[in-house]
């Protein structure tokens, strides 16, 4: 266990002035008002406060963010306020607690609310002061190394959002030590059995493999030696979610993955990472593709470094890192290399520009509601990889790596993404799906008459871009959407010989949209346009019960058999609208979804409400107000399709095996079909199976994975 006086030393290394006593007292404060708690692993308490603040420590914070570490969950766990806080600490500590303050209080309807709101407050925060991130991965960071403690699904909601949003931020703001420890954590507890493997793997590769770097870094030492440069030579092993990654997205067997070591020269200047690079160049064969200039173009978090991967000895391929100790110390520590809090200063003005990806979350967020939506825009921001291209000003824009002249158009301005029909590229006319490259330069051609689609947010890869899409779509649907509910309830009105422009005239209106819960009569007819409401729920506040029951009783009789026609087709699918029945519901296509899966409705004209999973890519291009909320209905003894992709190392009786896997877990093949075999001996079989819901088609998965062989299995 860390002890309060470790962590005060650590500071002290780093930081010889820092105020020790305000870490004294929150320690102590932080132990009053937690006495008597424990964790799930049985351990006092304080212990998970106090690893916060040691991991805090290890990254060279200041002393309000180590005494915030041991402050960070008073306000959740305890009585003690943020005004307390403010008086005794100061309203620096007591922000930064506020921050990082769980929001366990707010009540949402689902989970993935719950997370979206969690991490909205955490990134308007960081755009206050970017500290607050920094306390929150030290939180995430211990809460993971003891995630053995919860319960198996929730193991695997923490692990799955830590791999989604938590490492890559980490990445984002240049701590790769926590990035890689996250991922491999949340690896370890997504899928075990892959981890062990190539943990397996690599341990009986260990003694084969230290040898080898020992004898690599002998050579380096020497032709840096003769060289006269000062050099500090690290191998290392990768860790094991790179390993994993690489597996996946090359198709490679853990034995064709060559380049599982790494090394790290550390030099004196920028002008000695040349001649090393040089020197290695001159003793191994370099493969030119794997080459970097990250000094020439640093990264946009800051990160710069050297990077070529050569053929070493014994023909296995070595990858270098070469940098200097500034260029390392950043590396290291990311954006708290870069962060000065001596005397209560704020980050300088380049730091805040490197990171003004966080203020672009802030900005582009304030207007969606929708937790599916938040949720993609915040990872399309934290994508590690960028491009630098220029406008015909010579001005240089980062964009994402895949973004399109569109993204291009947008981050110029949105009026100029709006009005956007064409794009050049170099002087060159093309399509507005050609993905950008360093280097390019673009000019936008614009009209009056043109106008965003629904077709452009499937080329679009910034969340700007998509927000500003989205937003036009939404207010050319609300108005669609206006005018229809006007012409559907004016209809419903005159045949009681009523008019609607007399009724939204008079005294009662007012009463009738707060019993309906609509701000303003234009919301109240766009919502019968949306199908949220009905015609016939304005018409009764205007028009007595009884008349309307007798006209329906006429009309339920002379529709009886239509009715009944469709009672019949209704909802095969075991779905739902919560509070509702009678609704005309069906699957859709593109997403299969299963029951036990999360699940969302869209209303659709014509066709009842269409059932997608949650984060169904072709929702992204739904209008959110046609939203409904749906859930599972009852179990039946109804099977629903799924289709499975297997990827395997090609063998004889391959697919022999995979079909047993799948009737073991008694699920129906209804179709197979196995592809051709590439160069890289890899085979591919797609299968549709019939299964009764979530949990058959994971038993299958886990069987098909056990495959001997078999690399990937993914649903489609």
């Amino acid at each position: 266990m860390i002890r309060i006086q470790d962590i005060i030393d650590k500071v002290l290394f780093y930081h010889p002035e820092a105020d020790t006593d305000l870490i004294n007292r929150a320690y102590v404060y932080s132990a009053r008002v937690h006495e008597g708690q424990v964790r799930l692993s049985g351990e006092p308490y304080l212990l998970h406060p106090l690893e916060v603040a040691g991991i805090l420590a290890d990254m060279r914070l200041d002393e309000t963010s180590i005494a915030a570490g041991l402050l960070h969950d008073v306000v959740e766990d305890t009585h003690t306020t943020i005004e307390q806080l403010s008086q005794d600490f100061g309203p620096s500590l007591a922000s930064l607690v506020e921050g990082v303050t769980k929001i366990s209080e707010l009540t949402f309807q689902s989970s993935q609310e719950r997370q979206a709101e969690s991490i909205r407050k955490m990134i308007l925060a960081m755009s206050n002061d970017l500290r607050v991130i920094l306390i929150k991965l030290a939180d995430r960071l211990h809460n993971m190394r003891t995630l053995q403690f919860h319960k198996e699904e929730r193991q695997l909601g923490i692990a799955q959002e830590t791999l989604d949003i938590y490492a890559p931020i980490a990445s984002r703001l240049g701590i790769y030590w926590i990035k890689t420890e996250l991922e491999d954590l949340a690896f370890m507890h997504l899928d075990p059995e892959k981890y062990r493997e190539i943990e397996r793997l690599v341990a009986a590769r260990k003694d084969e493999r230290e040898k080898y770097i020992g004898s690599v870094r002998d050579i380096i030492e020497k032709k840096m030696a003769q060289a006269q440069i000062q050099a500090h030579v690290k191998g290392r092993f990768k860790h094991f979610y790179s390993i994993y990654s690489k597996m996946l997205s090359q198709r490679l067997a853990f034995e064709d993955v060559y380049d599982l070591v790494a090394f790290r020269i550390i030099v004196e200047t920028v002008a000695n990472c040349y001649e090393v690079l040089g020197i290695i160049h001159g003793t191994w064969r370099s493969i030119g593709h794997k080459f970097k200039d990250y000094i020439g173009h640093p990264k946009p978090n800051m990160y710069q470094s050297l990077h070529t991967t050569v053929i070493g000895p014994a023909g296995e391929r070595v990858e270098f890192q070469i940098r200097t100790k500034d260029m390392d110390e950043v590396a290291e520590s990311g954006i708290a290399a870069h962060w000065s809090y001596k005397e209560g200063n704020r980050a300088d003005e380049q730091t805040r520009k490197t990171f003004a990806w966080i203020q672009n979350i802030v900005e582009y967020q304030q207007s969606v509601q929708d937790p599916a939506e938040f949720l993609e825009n915040v990872k399309v921001e934290l994508f590690p990889d960028e491009v630098y291209v220029f406008s015909p000003k010579g001005e240089v824009i980062t964009l994402p790596t895949g973004a399109t002249p569109l993204d291009f158009a947008y981050a110029i301005h949105s009026q100029v993404g709006n009005q956007c029909i064409g794009a050049k590229i170099n002087g060159r006319m093309v399509p507005l799906r050609t993905e950008l490259k360093t280097g390019d330069s673009i000019e936008i051609l614009t009209s009056k008459n043109q106008h965003p689609s629904k077709d452009w947010l499937h080329l679009v890869k910034t969340a700007k871009a998509r927000s500003r899409i989205r937003q036009w779509i939404k207010t050319e649907e609300r108005e669609r959407s206006l005018a229809l509910g006007r012409e559907l309830t004016e209809k419903a009105f005159k045949r009681h010989r009523l008019s609607l422009a007399s009724a939204v005239k008079g005294d009662k209106i007012g009463e009738v949209l707060d019993s309906l819960g609509y701000k303003t009569v234009d919301d109240l007819l766009a919502a019968v346009g949306y199908a949220k409401i009905s015609p016939l729920q304005i018409l009764r506040k205007f028009v007595p019960q009884k008349q309307i029951e007798e006209e329906a009783r006429a009309k339920a009789e002379a529709l009886a058999p239509v009715e009944q026609a469709l009672e019949r087709q209704k909802s095969p699918s075991g779905v739902t609208v919560k509070g509702m029945d009678g609704i005309l519901m069906r699957l859709a296509k593109c997403c299969s979804p299963l029951p036990g899966e999360p699940i969302v409705g869209y209303i659709t004209r014509g066709q009842g409400v269409t059932v997608h999973r949650m984060g169904c890519v072709n929702t992204q291009a739904l209008d959110p107000m046609r939203r409904i909320d749906v859930e599972w209905g009852k179990s039946t003894a109804e099977t629903y399709p799924a289709r499975l992709l297997v990827s395997a190392m090609d063998r004889v009786g391959l697919l022999a095996d995979l079909t047993a896997a799948i009737s073991q877990c008694k699920a129906n093949i209804v179709s197979a079909n196995s592809g051709a075999v590439g160069e890289d001996n890899i085979a591919n079989a797609l299968f549709t199976i019939s299964v009764s819901g979530k949990k058959e088609l994971e038993s299958v998965v886990k069987a098909l994975r056990n495959v001997p062989n078999v690399q990937q299995v993914k649903r489609v």
